[in-house]
């Protein structure tokens, strides 16, 4: 498959001025990003995810070259993004949350006409491209619309669409599903991943919407401080932040808390129990033990809580590092 993006050791270092007193200013240095390496593999869906501040943004516009990086070396597709920008372009798809690639005061159909010359995109392939955005994201009856009078959710869809007219090999999404109902953002998932399926597009994805993520990316990174706190499988994310299930237990009649040691009981309400225990253990064994010594009716299990995951490792400080941040 070969690796798409490659960093190694990158960082990101800005100088800030502040005003100390009267016609006195004092110059610091704040560390963004901070020593970042990783790589990600042609057709790979990757969750990058981390609190306001902790150098996503940083990231994102380095690996598009919008930033220069302070040090360290970056590669996508083999290309330098901040020495070779332009030839990168064609290569790349962006969305940055609340910020429109659109022209403001035309039809959505008139941006998408502007970038089909702006990326010389062979005219078979732009109108299939673009039958297939306008179906799959329900853009048809917004394609005669200005940008600007369109919701955030419904230029949210329009700027995924713009993104990817010109075949992208590595799409960059920052909060994509911000401002959706529940039924388009369900459609927009399913738009990713059938992308990603048939085209075998490179997906980096950040969002606070951690649905998001469980979704469609097997793989996260969890970035804090400008450093790395966590790379690897979406369920290995439970094991390091020591999440818990929880089993519900309905019994036959209210019982004083059930006894074992595979779990602890945390609610007891009438003959309904609620007993924790580690995300990485099955749930067979205690199953197994209270239909044994309990009279049981119903029962259910409930996957931990990732949001409530991330926010214990970062109360944790894991991998965390001191000083000022910037996203």
């Amino acid at each position: 498959m070969g690796e798409l993006i490659e960093l190694t050791d990158v960082e990101k270092v800005f100088d800030v001025r502040r005003k100390t007193g009267f016609m006195r200013r004092e110059k610091r240095q704040v560390r963004a990003v901070d020593g970042i390496s990783f790589t990600i593999s042609r057709g790979e869906m990757v969750g990058y995810i981390g609190p306001n501040g902790a150098g996503k943004s940083t990231t994102i516009k380095m690996l598009t070259g919008i930033l220069t990086p302070s040090g360290g070396r970056l590669r996508v597709a083999g290309i330098d993004p901040a020495g070779q920008r332009t030839r990168l372009s064609q290569r790349i798809g962006v969305v940055f949350g609340q910020r429109t690639t659109l022209w403001w005061d035309l039809p959505l159909k008139d941006s998408y006409r502007l970038m089909h010359r702006m990326y010389r995109i062979p005219d078979d392939r732009f109108a299939a491209n673009m039958a297939r955005c306008v179906e799959l994201l329900d853009l048809g009856e917004l394609l005669d619309v200005p940008v600007r009078q369109l919701s955030l959710g419904q230029r949210m869809r329009g700027d995924i669409a713009a993104a990817l007219l010109h075949d992208p090999e590595v799409l960059y999404l920052d909060e994509p599903t911000i401002g959706l109902d529940v039924v388009s953002k369900s459609r927009v998932r399913e738009f990713l991943r059938d992308l990603n399926a048939e085209n075998g597009t490179t997906v980096l994805l950040t969002t606070h919407d951690l649905t998001d993520i469980e979704q469609l990316c097997k793989r996260v990174m969890v970035i804090d401080h400008g450093r790395l706190m966590y790379d690897g499988a979406l369920a290995g994310l439970h094991e390091v932040g020591e999440s818990e299930r929880t089993l519900v237990v309905d019994l036959e009649h209210e019982m004083p808390p059930v006894r074992t040691d595979l779990a602890r009981v945390v609610k007891v309400e009438g003959p309904r129990q609620w007993l924790a225990f580690p995300a990485s253990m099955s749930a067979a064994p205690l199953v197994a033990q209270l239909a044994a010594e309990y009279p049981l009716l119903d029962l259910s299990v409930r996957e931990p809580d990732i949001e409530a995951v991330i926010a214990k490792m970062y109360a944790g400080g894991t991998g965390g590092a001191t000083g000022a941040r910037l996203g």
